[in-house]
């Protein structure tokens, strides 16, 4: 006898449905509540419910929409399975529920203790639970790992938690299938596997799992994915899967599906044929529309062969490059023709439309992938032609990301662009010393070179470049790039030592025509020297701006300081947990939740705020690929490990010291001094009767004399083990599309891990505002308590890092805390923090163009204001919180500088959001 199937349905998930999310984010509630019916009329005998957003008040959420389904008769017939990765989320949906619920989930990933922790509190609420596959070690995905796990839990919950086995829902895992990986082929035949083991060796415990994971990798395509859902269901059922997360209203029935559909899929589903993701995608193009099967347009197909080079560029097609690219190299007199003729003919059709804002970069790194694999088919050709002559380019340009900085997404992303237009692409890499960057110019004889970078250290690296370069005899021009560098900046600091071209590019859609400028033979000179003006009349004008500038001398500015108090009322809380925590491999599915994808939108120089960005009339339709391509890549490397969470956190007993130090001390009788963090304090003048305080970071700490034992945080986080290898590995299969994706993606989760652990001070680790409760908006304007200052920016001048108290402290202790020394090395995706628990914090800002004070910051800040270097926080021309100034905010904080926030300041387009993070 088949057993039944419970249908739980999966639109009133925020995470697993856009039209829900858009409708939550709004308020529209009438609407989402709509959604829920339509998921039970359709026959979803249990519906998921799921408010993790980062944009949301995920709590407050949860229980609005609970309680209005409650009240509908037609929903509230059906149990709601409470889904989220946050236990108070979780709690606040229980307290909600009128019959018995269901916990979605919970697992052995921190452990046992933690683990049975969770299952009693379910079971108090007379709830099941879905139990995770997932232990310390990771996810599983083999059947003798799933078991082995499931035993495991089993064990504990009916031993150890009093749990009745009719409430344990096993989640197996459910991975994708058809990826293109081999390993992956088995997935679906382990589920299998390990449900009928399940059922035969834990009895009473049922088994669930998420259907549409299966087909992750044909997103985009419903019909494939219904009727992948559909045979997977066939088979899973009849291995005694019980229940399943799937949208009722759109499940295939197995019978109904076209046999060679159904066939293909059956092949894949239980790995019959080494070539069934092969089969399946040869006809799955071809599947459009409702259950409807209709020829693919190949009319493109019957053009000359230059016209189907073209269009296979333009619309990234890859399928038949190589058959195209053979066709071309046989009609050719030599294979370098084809490159110099067909296909970069159409490579500036590409060009055109991209200039003229008809394509978008995402389409034209795709574009540029099948550009390169028409390449590496011809290259064993062009090898072998020994008479063959050196190609010919439009230049050879060398780029590099300077000393000091590990930011390279834009850089990748101009290199592509530039090597579309026949450009011949050098790229350093990383954390390029000035050196090695000028023997490589030598040597490679680079007809340009571009310097990026996006953290304010960069660019005093960069001063330093083109002072070296003029020190040393080069002509040769000089790019500059990155987020925290402007044209202003360029003029000012890096003009006045280098007497060559020397040219600020806003993004990579400029990149080109500034090359093509700088090597034009009848123009160059001209257009150097009409720069060279225009950057002249910038530094007048920044002269003439600044010279009437009041500024403090520093004994004044310190007069002047912030003056609180820190009595009984406002008297600084002990750290919950003291010292040093380390997270060797935090889970990346936590962190989802809490990405910006703002800036990912920006890093491909697509406009718009998301989720509108998403509908935009004008990049829409780009925005919409991307992203989809970005939540199907992000599916992958959480569900496949492509990468590493790792992170520490600390805090150290600390006070003031004089003015403006802060000392950490090495245990809490406070005798013995750790380190000094040194900051930096405002220097402009203040007027008129409500005139404000000369702020610096060390206001906000208890001072040593005063005997008030205050406290300083500090995390770092990195989400970069793995990204490289990644990267490189699509790289090495002419995919850089793919490759600046991962890496994008793994920067949002970096920013992510950072929102989520600043979380968990708030509220666990030091748990000065356990109580805290943030409505989306309070979220948006960050008016929670505290601020986490990046060091190395304004507030906390010195060498990128070198404040940060995590490093002296980490040092006393090395093999004890070795995921820390392991994660100091890691620089890319990283992100640094100091944490300060204020009663109001300022917004200071710094403008991009000012030089940071490094290790001389005492001398440098002397007491003649002519030679002081200033916080510019205060400047005309900087916003600080929508005009009203630097000032804190009662009970709550204002952004220091976004300097805790991220390395960079925001670009223009984004100036309404203030509130957020800026791009990577």
């Amino acid at each position: 006898m088949i057993p039944s199937f419970v249908n739980i349905g999966e639109r009133t998930n925020v995470t697993g449905s856009a039209k829900f999310r858009k409708l939550i984010l709004a308020g529209d509630y009438t609407a989402a509540v709509q959604v829920a019916r339509e998921q039970v009329e359709a026959g979803a005998q249990i519906i998921d419910v799921n408010m993790d957003e980062a944009m949301l008040d995920s709590q407050a959420a949860m229980v609005r929409f609970l309680n209005l389904i409650a009240v509908e008769p037609d929903i509230a017939r059906v149990p709601v399975m409470v889904d989220s990765s946050k236990w108070s989320v979780i709690e606040a949906g229980l307290k909600c529920l009128q019959g018995k619920g269901i916990v979605n989930s919970i697992s052995l990933k921190e452990g046992e203790e933690p683990f049975l922790a969770l299952a009693r509190k379910v079971r108090r609420y007379g709830a099941s639970m879905v139990v995770m596959a997932f232990d310390e070690q990771g996810q599983a995905d083999t059947a003798e790992r799933k078991v082995e796990i499931c035993t495991r839990c089993y064990r504990l919950l009916t031993e150890k938690a009093g749990v009745p086995p009719e409430d344990i829902i096993f989640d197996p895992n459910i991975f994708a299938v058809a990826t293109g990986i081999e390993e992956h082929n088995g997935y679906a035949v382990a589920f299998f596997e390990a449900t009928r083991r399940i059922k035969a060796e834990l009895p009473g415990a049922l088994v669930s799992g998420g259907i549409s994971n299966v087909s992750f990798a044909f997103r985009g395509n419903d019909p494939v994915r219904e009727a992948m859902h559909a045979v997977f269901l066939y088979h899973a059922i009849r291995a005694g899967m019980d229940m399943g997360i799937v949208n009722a209203g759109q499940l295939a029935v197995y019978e109904e599906i076209d046999p060679t559909l159904r066939e293909r899929v059956e092949d894949v589903i239980l790995n019959r044929r080494p070539d069934a993701t092969e089969r399946l995608l040869d006809i799955a193009g071809s599947v459009k529309g409702e259950k409807k099967v209709r020829e693919q347009d190949l009319s493109w197909r019957e053009r000359p062969v230059a016209e189907r080079l073209t269009h296979a560029l333009v619309a990234g097609i890859t399928e038949y490059i190589e058959q195209d690219t053979e066709e071309a190299r046989l009609q050719a007199a030599r294979p370098l023709d084809v490159i110099e003729g067909p296909l970069m003919a159409g490579m500036n059709v590409v060009g055109d439309l991209f200039g003229a804002g008809k394509m978008f970069l995402p389409q034209v790194v795709k574009s540029a992938r099948v550009m390169k694999q028409a390449v590496a088919w011809l290259l064993p050709y062009m090898e072998a032609e020994k008479a063959g002559r050196p190609r010919e380019n439009a230049g050879r340009i060398l780029l590099a990301t300077v000393k000091g900085d590990v930011h390279d997404i834009g850089k990748n992303i101009v290199g592509v662009v530039l090597q579309c237009n026949n450009y011949e692409v050098i790229d350093l890499g990383v954390m390029v010393p000035c050196a090695k960057i000028l023997e490589a110019a030598r040597r490679e004889r680079a007809d340009i070179i571009g310097l990026s970078g996006l953290i304010t250290p960069s660019l005093d690296e960069m001063v330093y470049v083109a002072k070296e370069m003029q020190r040393e005899g080069f002509t040769t021009p000089l790019l500059i790039g990155g987020a925290t560098t402007s044209r202003v900046h360029t003029a000012v600091k890096i003009a006045p030592g280098y007497d060559g071209p020397l040219v600020y590019v806003t993004d990579a859609s400029r990149a080109v025509g500034v090359a093509q400028a700088l090597r034009s033979p009848t123009d160059a000179e001209a257009y150097a020297a009409g720069i060279r003006n225009d950057y002249r009349e910038l530094r007048d004008a920044h002269t003439r701006q600044h010279a009437a500038k009041d500024r403090l001398a520093l004994a004044a500015a310190r007069a002047n300081a912030l003056a609180l108090v820190f009595d009984d009322g406002s008297r600084p809380v002990r750290p919950a947990v003291p010292g040093l925590t380390v997270f060797d491999d935090y889970d990346l599915a936590e962190l989802v939740g809490r990405i910006d994808w703002g800036p990912f939108f920006q890093t491909w120089e697509l406009a718009g705020r998301y989720p509108d960005i998403l509908d935009d009339p004008v990049v829409g339709e780009a925005a919409r690929s991307v992203f989809a391509d970005a939540q199907a890549m992000l599916q992958r490397m959480i569900g496949e490990r492509w990468l590493r969470a790792r992170a520490t956190i600390g805090f150290w007993p600390a006070n003031r010291r004089g003015a403006d130090d802060i000392v950490l001390w090495a245990d809490e009788t406070r005798r013995q001094p750790l380190a000094i963090v040194h900051t930096l304090r405002q220097q402009m003048a203040r007027e008129g009767t409500r005139a404000r305080a000369n702020m610096a970071l060390a206001d906000f700490v208890a001072p040593e004399e005063s005997g008030v034992p205050d406290w300083l945080g500090g995390f770092a986080v990195t989400t970069g083990h793995g990204v490289d290898a990644i990267a490189a590995e699509m790289q090495g299969k002419h995919d850089d599309y793919a490759a600046i994706m991962v890496k994008a993606l793994a920067d949002r989760l970096a920013e992510a891990f950072a929102e989520r652990l600043h979380e968990r001070v708030r509220r666990e680790f030091w748990g000065y505002a356990a109580d805290e409760s943030l409505s989306n908006e309070d979220l948006i304007k960050e008016r929670y308590r505290g601020i986490r200052p990046a060091p190395g920016l304004p507030g906390l001048p010195g060498p990128h890092g070198e404040a940060h108290p995590v490093r002296p402290a980490a040092r006393r202790d090395e093999r004890r805390h070795r995921a820390h020394r392991e994660l100091r090395h890691v620089t890319r995706r990283r992100r640094l923090r100091l944490v300060l628990r204020s009663p109001g914090s300022p917004l200071l800002r710094r403008r991009p163009h000012q030089p940071r004070p490094g290790r001389g910051l005492r001398e440098a800040q002397g007491d003649d204001p002519g030679r002081s270097r200033t916080l510019a926080g205060t400047q005309p021309g900087v916003r600080s919180g929508a005009g009203r100034g630097v000032g804190v905010a009662p009970g709550g904080s204002r952004r220091l500088a976004d300097v805790g926030r991220d390395e960079r300041q925001r670009p223009p387009q984004n100036s309404a959001r203030r509130g957020k993070r800026p791009a990577t």
